[in-house]
């Protein structure tokens, strides 16, 4: 088992993992972090578009986030424990086309997965390749609440030859 870029097989699809929003939860994110009324007040949220108390979308973000490192730090114990070296991840240059599609309501249970779409070589930086994913979380009913394409710099085992520059 590696983590390499070339080790990162195209169309891989893995759960990182789930999350059931309770009110406590949701209340503690919102009072932090976005404080809009469909997030901290009941009676206001049931007169909202929502329809009900709701987790802010970064909250639902937030949770996605935390998954993938925690998957990410799963893969790494068992390269670790096998032996095996492990390759740099990271930095990321970025997120694209983050959507919220669906309100995630009290008690609702979201399940991110991550697909790996696409794998570039750099050019720029022939030791590192670029790893896109889509990442998606489904409630409880299956319905598609949030998705983000997700890019991260990963370590080549063989980096390619240097760009020439004219």
């Amino acid at each position: 088992m590696s983590n390499y870029f070339e080790d990162v097989p195209l169309g891989m699809t893995v759960e990182l993992g789930q999350t059931t929003f309770t009110r406590e939860d949701i209340l503690a994110f919102a009072g932090k972090w976005d404080p809009q009324p469909f997030h901290l007040d009941e009676e206001a949220a049931k007169k909202s578009l929502f329809g009900g108390l709701c987790a802010s979308g970064w909250h639902t973000a937030a949770m996605w986030l935390r998954h993938n490192i925690d998957h990410r730090n799963r893969i790494n114990s068992q390269i670790t424990y096998r032996g095996g070296k492990l390759a740099k991840w990271g930095p990321s240059p970025g997120f694209e086309k983050i959507r919220w599609l669906k309100p995630v309501l009290v008690g609702d249970t979201i399940r991110y997965t991550q697909r790996v779409k696409e794998k570039i070589e750099s050019k720029s930086r022939p030791t590192l390749g670029l790893v896109v994913a889509d990442n998606e979380g489904h409630n409880q009913n299956g319905e598609l609440v949030f998705a983000v394409v997700s890019k991260i710099f990963v370590e080549r085992r063989n980096p390619g030859p240097p760009v020439k520059k004219d």
